[in-house]
């Protein structure tokens, strides 16, 4: 049975970001991922966790500084030691809220910077943070995301994030595998995971193309979380989805599917 953690990112939004645990818990759900802790009351969060009994499944290294247009720094020949910054940063908080898993954005491909010295960055940087993370037994991930959402992302594909992997070595780095962004940019959702396999490291779902909840676009879920549960994957699933009215009424499509929040 697929375990399913709730993105305090994109669910419960009508609340304060702290308020967001306690819904999620009151909802049922066991576990919970979000994009950042930087900025919020981390002391907080622990507590939260703690009191209310959910795992902390997942969150993001820093990526720079996401207002101004940043989404990830990993390529950036010349932010090497904010990303290393960032990594010590973000396994200190994952120690705390004993969250076993760390997602890297890698960021935006850099107008007049040669594509091979970012990709070697990223290679160096991803090489530096697995290393780290593995001395605390946590494992690494990294996302491709859509380039309609984000364009010119610089990781949008499977087998661009495969050939990545290949080359960064490192045995605790998988792929975070979102449903939603590998469903906009090649499809083929069930053949992909199978060829993937114990590279998936986190799966994230929403439907597409608007990205809200299951069951409102054109991603065959029962078929598509039918097969990732046979192909035996025990990680969480976390709900990166936009709910297309409230929280608490997109939920519906989880017992419909024979699935439980917890």
């Amino acid at each position: 049975m697929l375990k399913l953690a709730a993105n305090l990112t994109m669910l419960f939004t009508e609340y304060p970001f702290l308020e967001r645990f306690e819904r999620a818990a009151r909802a049922g759900f066991s576990a919970v991922e979000y994009m950042f802790p930087y900025r919020e009351d981390t002391a907080a969060i622990a507590r939260l966790l703690g009191d209310l009994r959910l795992a902390h499944v997942l969150f993001n290294l820093p990526a720079g500084d996401w207002e101004a247009g940043d989404r990830g720094i990993a390529v950036d020949p010349g932010r090497r030691a904010e990303f290393r910054d960032g990594v010590a940063q973000a396994v200190e908080l994952a120690r705390r809220f004993s969250c076993p898993k760390l997602n890297c954005l890698v960021g935006k491909r850099m107008e007049g910077v040669p594509e091979g010295d970012q990709r070697a960055t990223l290679v160096e940087n991803l090489r530096y943070a697995a290393a780290l993370l593995a001395r605390h037994d946590l494992r690494l991930v990294v996302e491709p995301i859509n380039t309609y959402d984000i364009p010119g992302f610089f990781l949008s594909t499977s087998a661009q994030a495969e050939a990545l992997l290949d080359e960064v070595g490192a045995a605790n780095a998988g792929l975070q595998y979102d449903v939603y962004h590998m469903q906009r940019m090649e499809g083929n959702l069930v053949r992909t995971m199978e060829r993937l396999g114990t590279r998936i490291g986190h799966v994230q779902v929403a439907d597409a193309p608007d990205r809200h909840e299951p069951g409102t676009g054109e991603i065959n879920f029962p078929f598509v979380l039918g097969a990732l549960d046979r192909l035996g994957y025990d990680g969480y699933v976390g709900l990166e989805y936009r709910p297309s009215k409230t929280t608490e009424t997109s939920f519906g499509w989880i017992e419909a599917m024979g699935l439980r929040r917890h």
